[in-house]
């Protein structure tokens, strides 16, 4: 069965299992201690420390391994924090942050600390000089990922050190995307990164801090790690991710490019395969591997219950929102369309075949989802003999509000009542109705749908059709699209 979510968590590399199962009978001594035992097991733990700062780019002495990433972005962004109180409480993140730190942040803000969420463009890309004028006399701490989890946009990473350099501000690197295909350019401050993104064990995290970085662990003292991950440390593991990510920075120039060549593929033949397709994230300064696109006139969920059927596994949008109704925070930052969102992930090793078969299933699965929806025809198209029809089983329960209650106003502008309706219902309705008008007429869509309030107006550019806007209704928001065309 194909995996195509390597973003959330890689398959455990060869090299991890094997350095993984040698180490149980060498590394379960305490390292602290001088008898021959802990002396193996330090030896082990030195080892992994000096191989990971090689890869990370820093000395051993600036880097501890924690029990996960999200632990090393929470200890690296309140640690740095805590060191600066002093200098001030103002912290500023891009609005396209992983969860985590965005977390981090809001944790931040609820203390009383104060923050800047600095926005990206339409390709989740943020601005060196957006980021420059959100520093303050009394900031920090920045924090910018080196590369987005979801649409995999590089962030310009080198270019923001520098600026936060010259303020004397420290900037935090959030590498866990990024780390397997090499290590983080720029004057950067505090690195956190996760074993398991990579093809490492689960449960090792890093974190690096420079020398010179005033930073005060959190919590009560502890004598491990540089008193920043407190507790035993798990040697068989760590020594596992070390020999992982090393093994896969062998491979990385390579594979890099022999998956970048299977991700161009996807974004060309995405949007000839499947119409009413964008897709998003930047097209050239982006992570080799990944690629997001999302479908008009499909149900998100339906949608990967259906690829899971067809032995794909594939996640849509964030995967910490994944099991959520709410949009993507990143696409919604973006402002692109998040109704039948995908995101692939091909994890090193991936066969060329299994690209071309999955977009050969993906193109029945949307237009088995969009008909059975009652999407437009010219969406929709004939459901390919390939498809085993159980699409339109998983979503039969969304197809009877597929039927819009349009009514027309006295000037011939329609209004479309979809509340109490979910994605991508009320787009639809809107698709329908807007071909009853002519040029210039208006459709007022009434939704309660949080999704509709990004989908609409990404509905209005992809069809390039004239957003007015919105305003507040009874149990719900109206939203007012004019016919350009």
């Amino acid at each position: 069965m194909p995996y195509f979510d390597a973003a959330s968590s890689a398959p455990l590399h060869p090299v991890a299992r094997q350095a993984l199962q040698a180490s149980l009978d060498e590394g379960w001594a305490d390292p602290a201690r001088l008898y021959r035992e802990g002396r193996r097991a330090r030896l082990l733990l030195d080892a992994a420390r000096e191989a990971a700062a090689e890869a990370v780019g820093c000395r051993p002495d600036e880097l501890s391994f924690t029990g996960s990433g999200t632990q090393s972005v929470h200890s690296g962004i309140y640690g740095s924090l805590s060191g600066r109180r002093r200098v001030g409480r103002h912290l500023v993140v891009s609005s396209v942050e992983h969860s985590s730190v965005l977390h981090s942040a809001a944790s931040h803000e609820a203390a009383g600390g104060s923050l800047t969420e600095v926005a990206v463009d339409r390709t989740g890309r943020v601005s060196p000089e957006a980021y420059a004028a959100a520093l303050r006399p009394d900031t920090a701490l920045a924090a910018l990922q080196s590369a987005n989890h979801e649409v995999g946009t590089l962030q310009p990473v080198a270019e923001v050190a520098e600026l936060c350099r010259a303020a004397e501000v420290p900037l935090f690197v959030d590498a866990a995307q990024s780390l397997a295909w090499g290590p983080v350019e720029g004057a950067w401050s505090i690195l956190a990164a996760s074993a398991h993104k990579w093809g490492g064990p689960a449960g090792v995290g890093l974190l690096a801090v420079r020398k010179g970085v005033r930073f005060a662990p959190q919590g009560p003292p502890d004598e491990r790690e540089s008193g920043r991950a407190p507790g035993f440390e798990n040697i068989p593991a760590i020594v596992a991710a070390a020999a992982s990510l090393r093994a896969v920075r062998a491979e990385a120039e390579a594979e890099a490019a022999r998956l970048r060549d299977l991700v161009d593929l996807i974004r060309a033949r995405v949007v000839e395969v499947v119409p009413e397709v964008e897709v998003v994230g930047d097209p050239v300064r982006r992570l080799p591997h990944l690629v997001t696109f999302s479908c008009l006139y499909v149900d998100g969920e339906t949608l990967l219950h259906e690829l899971d059927r067809a032995e794909f596994s594939v996640s849509s949008g964030s995967s910490c929102t994944s099991s959520t109704l709410t949009p993507s925070h990143v696409l919604r930052a973006m402002g692109v369309l998040s109704e039948g969102n995908v995101r692939v992930s091909l994890p090193f090793g991936t066969p060329a075949e299994d690209v071309d078969r999955f977009l050969d299933v993906l193109t029945w699965v949307v237009t088995a989802v969009r008909t059975k929806l009652g999407a437009p025809a010219a969406a929709a198209g004939p459901v390919t003999a390939s498809g085993p029809g159980t699409a339109s089983e998983a979503a039969g329960a969304g197809a009877g509000a597929a039927a819009g209650n349009g009514a027309a106003a006295g000037n011939g502008d329609l209004t479309v009542d979809s509340l109490g309706r979910l994605c991508p219902i009320p787009v639809i309705e809107l698709a329908k109705a807007i071909g009853d008008l002519p040029v210039g007429g208006v459709v007022t869509v009434l939704a309660d749908d949080e999704a509709a309030r990004l989908d609409i107006p990404a509905w209005c550019e992809m069809r390039d059709q004239e957003y007015l806007g919105e305003h507040p209704v009874d149990g719900g928001t109206a939203y007012r699209v004019r016919r350009r065309s």
